[in-house]
This record gives C-alpha cells, structure tokens and sequence, in this order.
C-alpha cells in the first residue's frame, strides 16, 4: 500500500507498476548519462555519438516524463471516478437503507393492523360464542321454566280433573255442572231476550232452559239433569257380563228419564209438542247411538229428542234462523213502508236526473255557441292583423252587431 496525498494505491494495481517501471527507466537513463559524462573527458570523438544517444535518451525521458504525466492524470482521474462511485454506491445504499426501513415500517404498520383485525375478529367471535351460549342458557332456562309451569298446570288439571269427578259423582253438582255447560252453549247462540234460564211452567215444574220459540212450534224445553252413573258403570265394567248389565241399565235409566222428561215438560198449549234432553259428554251421546238405538227410537216416539253439546249448538242455531224468520214476518210491514218510501225516493231522483239532464244538454249547447262565436272573432283578428278588409267586409255587413243592442 503507497499513501500519496489523500490517496491510497497498491502494488498490485497495473497503474501503480506501470509508474514504478517509468521511474526505474528513468533512473538507469540517469545513471547512463552519468557514466556518459565521465566518458566524455576519454573522447571527444566517442562523446559526439554518445551525445546524439544522450539527446535520444533525454527525448525518450522526456517521452516517459509525459507518459508519466499523463499516468498521473489518469491516475487522479481513476481515483475521482473511484471517489465517485463511492459516493454514488453511498448514495444508492442510503437510498435502499430508507427504501427497506419504510418498506420494514410499513410492514409493520400493517403486520400490527392484521393482528389488530383478527384480534377484533376474535373478541367479536368469542363475543357472539358468549351472546349464543347466554342465549341457549337463557331459553333453557325459559323451557325449563315453562316446563315447570306446565308441570304445575298438569297438577292443577289433574286437581281439577279429580274436583270435575267430584262433581259428576254428585247428582245435584253433576246437574249444576250440565246446566252451566249447557247456559255457555244456549248463550253464544241466541239472542239474549229468546230464551230463560230455571223458568218455572203452569204445572209447577222448572225447566232447566226455555227456549221462546214462535208458534209454531212454540216454547221448547231443554232439560239438562241426564243421570251418568248408569254410564260411569259401563265404563267400569271389565267382563262382558258386567258390560251387558251395565248397557241394560243404561238403557232404563235413559228410558225412565225420557219418560220423566215428556211428562213434565210437555203441556198443551204452553210448550211445544217436543223437548230436549242435554247430554253434556259426546261420549255418553255416541255410546247410546251406537250400542242402544232403540232407546233413541223410543226418544222420538216420546218426542224427546237426545243432543250432546256438538248437536245441541246445532239445532240452536236451526232455532237463531226461525226467530229471525219470525222477526222478519213482524216487521213485514214496517219493511214494506220502508220498501214504499225508498220506491217515491227513486222516481224523484229520476225526475231530478231528468231536469238536470235537461239543464245540461242547454249549457252545452250554449257552450258551443261561445265556442262558434270565439272562433269567429279569431278568424276576424288574424284578418285585421294581416290588413285583409276586403275578406273582412262581407262578414262586417251580415255580422255586425248594433251598438245600441250589444247589451241584449
């Protein structure tokens, strides 16, 4: 390593050897001509030619003195394009150092925005997994509530089922128990002044609901007092002797009752010639349909007819329609004043219309004589507009309207 000035140079560079060798030939060039002059004093002859080698050897140095020159200044010219390309491969590190710090920071920025999302994204995942699992806590617990709730209405209808037992185990209760059955029915079906509840008749009896029927068929009578323990012991019955004794008493007891029914219930000229008897269990009615038919035979002979609650409504509302037949039949006069009333109302709207049709038919011919007399007076403009008197004359001699009689 040679330190020349600011600058550095090695031995091994071309440059650096190029320069050593000048300097070697230019010192042997020097020792030559040393060797020369004291030679000179030997000859004169001999230093004549030595001379003309001396001038040679002083142009070829000075030759090697301008390459050396020269050398230097490619040397200085190398060293400033090292010493600038230094600065720019410094500039271009500088340049790559920012470019990768931004590119680091920028990753960064967004590495921690990632984490940041999927942070959220998993507090709002465990979020919603808590809200979901807090609602299925929440509903389980509002099902085992409403099971509990269900489980306590059971035990309350299992009460009540055993108190509605009670009830029909009582003749007096069972009896309150199908006149209430049978007040709901009566009371959704017809109107509030056709009927009567406990209304007791001529002969002292007292009917469970009287039906305000017109005449005919009049007054009807429904009973609602059927007795059930003929029925509660078929229904226990296990063999089928006790079974067939069990129907065999069914039977009577519905027959006596029909018997009962018939002769309380039905009176000349106060009620009508039937009467129902209330049955408040469907079962009870399709057991006697099914397995005693005679029973319900002997029912229409006494003219005592067998409803359950389902049959009951029905025929109530066979009833609802005669009643309002019957009210339709009273008011037929009243309809047909009203019918008269409405037929004087129509003629004069017709008249009306006439008149008014009449009045319209002349505001529409007047009408278009405003329009004819309007288009007229245009036609009569657009002449004077355009200085057309002689196509404006005939028109002035006929149309003319007289001053005096402008306002008639």
């Amino acid at each position: 390593m040679i330190q020349i000035g600011e600058n550095s140079y090695t031995l091994s560079d071309p440059l650096v050897i190029a320069t050593l060798t000048g300097a070697a030939i230019v010192l042997l060039i020097v020792v030559l001509l040393i060797l020369a002059l004291r030679a000179s004093g030997r000859s004169a002859r001999a230093a004549e030619p030595l001379m003309g080698q001396v001038n040679q050897l002083t142009q070829v140095v000075q030759g090697l003195s301008q390459g050396q020159a020269q050398l230097s200044g490619g040397l200085d010219s190398v060293a400033k394009s090292q010493t600038m390309t230094m600065q720019t491969m410094e500039v271009r590190l500088a340049d790559v150092q920012q470019k990768m710090a931004e590119r680091l920071h920028d990753n960064a920025i967004k590495t921690a925005r990632s984490m940041s999302d999927l942070q959220e994204r998993m507090n709002d995942t465990l979020h919603g997994s808590s809200e979901k699992t807090t609602k299925s806590l929440t509903q389980l617990q509002e099902r085992l509530a409403t099971i509990d709730k269900a489980q306590t209405n059971i035990e309350k209808l299992s009460g009540d089922v055993l108190s509605l037992q009670d009830i029909l185990s009582n003749k007096q209760t069972r009896g309150a128990f199908g006149e209430i059955q049978l007040n709901d029915i009566v009371s959704k079906a017809l109107p509030a002044d056709s009927y009567a509840f406990q209304a007791t008749l001529s002969n002292g009896k007292r009917a469970d609901c009287l039906i305000h029927l017109p005449n005919p068929p009049g007054p009807i009578v429904i009973d609602a007092k059927f007795p059930l323990e003929a029925y509660e012991a078929l229904v226990a019955a296990e063999t089928k002797e006790d079974q067939a004794r069990a129907l065999t008493a069914l039977g009577q007891a519905v027959r006596v009752h029909i018997k009962k029914i018939s002769e309380s219930y039905l009176i000349e000229g106060e009620t009508a010639d039937g009467a129902l008897m209330f049955l408040p269990s469907e079962a009870v009615y399709a057991e006697l349909h099914s397995k005693l038919p005679n029973i319900i035979r002997e029912g229409f002979a006494a003219r005592v007819w067998i409803v359950s609650p389902t049959t009951c409504m029905a025929t109530l509302n066979t009833m609802r329609a005669i009643l309002k037949d019957a009210r339709m039949r009273e008011q037929a006069g009243e309809i047909r004043k009203a019918l008269k009333h409405l037929h004087r109302d129509v003629e004069i709207i017709g008249e009306k219309a006439g008149k008014l049709e009449t009045h319209l038919r002349q505001a529409g011919d007047d009408v278009a004589g405003v329009i004819t007399a309007a288009t007229r007076a245009g036609k009569r403009a657009d002449r004077l507009d355009n200085f057309d008197f002689e196509e404006l004359a005939p028109d002035a001699d006929t149309n003319v309207v007289p001053l005096g009689k402008a306002g008639d």
